[in-house]
């Protein structure tokens, strides 16, 4: 039998059955030990069925994985859904950049999506939006309250696993209520060790929502470090400067302090966006301190 791990505690793993929804109770071979392996959850897996009836079985093979993630722990990730809210609270750019910057090192295409339209009086999530769009991003825009725009986001979720961020108050948990409802997972007879439902630790867990559609909750999304980058290719995580490198005089121009920069004057021309030029800058000087505190 084939499923996917969705949860993983005191070596239990908990395997769904996206045809039948049935979620199975295993334990991991020792072999899997022996090689220094490690299921983790959103792992792909084949199983051997020890009681049908009590959800019971062994997980024998990992299948191969397409990526990994450290943070938060999990296998095969398709996309991240990054929230922010519109208003109440307005949008932390700083901390949307640094979330963008951390999936793109990880290969992991980023949808922007923007919470809370039915109270944007000034239709502010236009211009985000613009901001986004031009560098390059997919972004929409919903509101959980009046179920405006969930059917879009349904769609954007279809058929992949999806981890999902945002800060506190941008209404994250109430996107990710409504993205379950009517979704009925059978969980069999679980273990009494884990003391399952109590939540006395956070852990990493995938929701099914649908046929081979999965959302990972992320907690802890108040504050990101610094990134494993060097100063001179963080330019590279702003893709819509990339068109206007060309124009500056400089080879290994840093974009802030140097004459004829390109990007400078785009920003100066309202080629780029402000906010994300400031952001680039404040980034560049952490990543500039670092490395001379490295020495």
């Amino acid at each position: 039998m084939h499923g996917k791990i969705i949860k993983g505690i005191a070596g239990f793993y908990y395997v769904h059955l996206s045809e039948t929804g049935e979620v199975y109770e295993c334990k991991a071979k020792g072999v899997f030990r022996k090689n220094n392996e490690k299921p983790l959850v959103g792992d792909d897996v084949e199983l051997d069925v020890l009681d049908e009836e009590k959800h019971l079985g062994n997980i024998r093979t990992i299948l191969p994985r397409s990526n990994a993630l450290i943070r938060p722990a999990v296998a095969n990730v398709d996309q991240a859904l990054v929230i922010f809210s519109i208003v109440k609270p307005k949008p932390n750019f700083n901390l949307l950049d640094r979330f963008l910057i951390m999936m793109a090192q990880q290969e992991i295409p980023t949808v922007i999506c923007f919470n809370k339209q039915d109270i944007d009086e000034n239709g502010e999530v236009d211009t985000y939006r613009e901001i986004y769009e031009t560098a390059g991003y997919q972004t929409l825009a919903i509101s959980a309250k009046e179920g405006k725009g969930m059917a879009n986001l349904q769609g954007i979720l279809a058929g992949k696993t999806t981890t999902v961020a945002g800060p506190s108050g941008v209404g994250k948990s109430s996107i990710v209520n409504k993205l379950q409802d009517g979704v009925v997972m059978e969980t069999g007879q679980i273990s009494e060790k884990i003391e399952r439902g109590k939540h006395t630790t956070r852990h990493s867990e995938l929701i099914a929502i649908a046929q081979d559609t999965y959302i990972l909750d992320t907690p802890g999304f108040s504050s990101l470090g610094l990134f494993d980058i060097e100063k001179e290719d963080l330019v590279k995580f702003y893709p819509e400067f990339s068109e206007y490198e060309k124009y500056c005089k400089f080879g290994g121009c840093a974009h802030i302090n140097e004459p004829v920069c390109g990007i400078k004057d785009a920003l100066a021309e309202g080629q780029i966006s402000q906010l994300r030029y400031e952001n680039y800058c404040q980034f560049y000087e952490e990543l500039k301190d670092r490395e001379k505190n490295r020495y």
